[in-house]
């Protein structure tokens, strides 16, 4: 096929050469399948050309389809492309090992709620190759394929798995402890299967008798977990103090920061940040940037500060080029970062630079590529 105006582009075809960005940034790179997405970021960059690979007719030549094919033949072809691009798009070994572990966990769940014992090695098994993929973990971009809202807490809990092995080697927790710290993200909610699944499910807010029963999971989870050998103090005491504050307003204890673990510190975060950025059957997702805004607001007196300071440097970290979805839906990318408003970086749009540290309605709401 060649070189191709935009407004032709079909979905399903595949690029023969990257795509640049008017700064020269690589905006898609050869073999990527077009889908609706990718037309409306060539549209946003005003992209009018691109390289595709050549059709292959049935007698296994290369060239154009058939010119004197009817229209309905046409919008069935453009149909049977854009099924089969989505049927060759593979699941990433990230998500393959992400819905392995989603998948443990129902059945730990389940094993528990029947009395039986927890499948410790399995669990630390699954973990092992889970954490093997995060070289392909992005905290702010990762979006689980197989999301259902009914398995939020499952989600939460991987997700919060892989957050806080991440967090605790930017904190500087030791290197022998850091499978430790994944096992209190992915544990931290264990109670909640001693809790009445009507009010985990409620969309509605809450009564008093039933927020204090939510609250239970807390020590329920604490002495669920206990009795098992293979974790160790800080594991347990993480779905104990997940919700604990630093000024000793949280529970269950309402202890103060003196007597937070540290594994929990960590925990509080990932399980503040997933909580946010997940779909639940009462809210919609929120940004990404908007929740670590919230997170920076509340590390004053609720989460530690420094640990709070870290990941949001950390994950706000984007070379620049990185393409970006702004909450008006424009598209651009990323030129400069302020490093004291890593949330708020500056935004090339169309040749016109958007300071959102200036322009403080504005916020971005996707990190595309």
């Amino acid at each position: 096929m060649g070189i191709e105006l935009v407004e032709n582009v079909k979905l399903g075809d595949k690029l023969d050469e990257e795509v640049l960005t008017p700064l020269g940034g690589v905006l898609f790179h050869k073999g990527r399948i077009v889908m609706q997405k990718e037309l409306d970021i060539l549209q946003a960059f005003l992209i009018t050309h691109v390289t595709l690979e050549e059709e292959k007719t049935k007698d296994g030549k290369t060239g154009e389809s058939n010119a004197e094919e009817k229209p309905s033949q046409n919008a069935s072809k453009q149909t049977t492309n854009k099924q089969a691009a989505m049927k060759q798009t593979p699941t990433s070994p990230l998500q393959q090992e992400y819905d392995n572990m989603v998948q443990l966990l129902r059945e730990t769940y389940n094993t528990f709620v029947s009395g039986q014992n927890m499948p410790i090695m399995d669990i630390r098994v699954q973990m092992e190759k889970l954490l093997q993929q995060l070289s392909s973990y992005n905290i702010l971009k990762f979006v689980p394929i197989s999301f259902q809202e009914r398995d939020y807490l499952l989600h939460n809990s991987v997700a919060c798995a892989m957050t806080s092995y991440m967090l605790a080697q930017w904190v500087n927790i030791p290197q022998r402890e850091w499978m430790q710290v994944a096992l209190a993200g992915l544990l931290k909610d264990i109670g909640n299967i001693r809790i009445n699944r009507a009010i985990l499910t409620n969309p509605k807010p809450l009564s008093a008798g039933e927020q204090e029963e939510m609250k239970r999971h807390t020590v329920l989870g604490y002495q669920m977990l206990k009795s098992v050998a293979a974790l160790n103090e800080g594991v347990k005491l993480s779905a104990l103090q997940h919700h604990e504050k630093i000024d000793g307003t949280g529970y269950p204890l309402g202890i103060d920061s003196t007597k937070i673990h540290p594994y929990a510190r960590i925990v509080s975060i990932a399980d503040i940040f997933h909580a946010m950025t997940l779909n639940k059957a009462y809210r919609k997702a929120a940004s990404p940037y908007l929740v670590l805004e919230q997170i920076q607001s509340d590390a004053f007196g609720k989460l530690d500060p420094a640990y709070v300071r870290i990941f949001v440097q950390k994950t706000t970290q984007f070379h620049n080029g990185t393409v970006v979805r702004l909450s008006d839906k424009r598209i651009g990318e990323i030129v400069f970062s302020d490093q004291t408003h890593p949330t708020r970086p500056w935004v090339s749009i169309n040749g016109s630079i958007v300071n959102l540290v200036q322009e403080r309605n504005l916020y971005i709401e996707e990190v595309i590529k």
